[in-house]
C-alpha cells in the first residue's frame, strides 16, 4: 500500500509507515515541499496510486464531489499531539490497511475509525 501524507500532518507519520514496510511520501519531500498544491497532491496520488492522508477538508470535499483522490483517510482528531496520532496508527495500521482494500474513504478520530465509502 502506498500513502501520501499532507502537510498538516507530521513527517513522523510517513516515517512510521515506512518503518512498517509501506511506501509513504510526505509533502515535504515533494519539489514544492509543504507548499504543494492540492492539485499536485491529487495528481501524484492518482499517478502513483497513493492513499492521501490529510486533515484538510478540501480533500474530503473533492472526494465527495469528484471522487478524487481515489482513496482518502481523513483525520478528524482536532489538535491531537503527534505522539497520540502516531499511537492511533501504530495500534490500528493493520485494520486501516484492511479497510482500504474495500473502502475509499476512512475517517479517523480520537476514539474510532469510521468507514464512509
Amino acid at each position: 500500500m502506498k500513502f501520501l501524507i499532507d502537510a498538516q500532518l507530521p513527517k513522523s507519520l510517513s516515517d512510521f509507515l515506512q518503518l512498517k514496510g509501506y511506501d509513504s511520501l510526505h509533502t515535504i519531500e515533494l519539489p514544492e515541499g509543504n507548499g504543494a498544491s492540492d492539485l499536485t497532491i491529487l495528481t501524484i496520488s492518482k499517478k502513483e496510486n497513493r492513499v492521501v492522508i490529510s486533515k484538510d477538508g478540501d480533500f474530503l470535499e473533492s472526494f465527495l464531489l469528484a471522487g478524487v483522490p481515489e482513496k482518502l483517510i481523513i483525520i478528524k482528531a482536532g489538535n491531537i499531539r503527534n505522539v497520540d496520532l502516531l499511537a492511533i496508527f501504530e495500534n490500528n495500521i493493520d485494520k486501516i490497511c484492511s479497510l482500504l482494500l474495500n473502502s475509499s474513504l476512512i475517517e479517523i478520530n480520537v476514539t474510532e475509525i469510521i468507514v464512509h465509502a
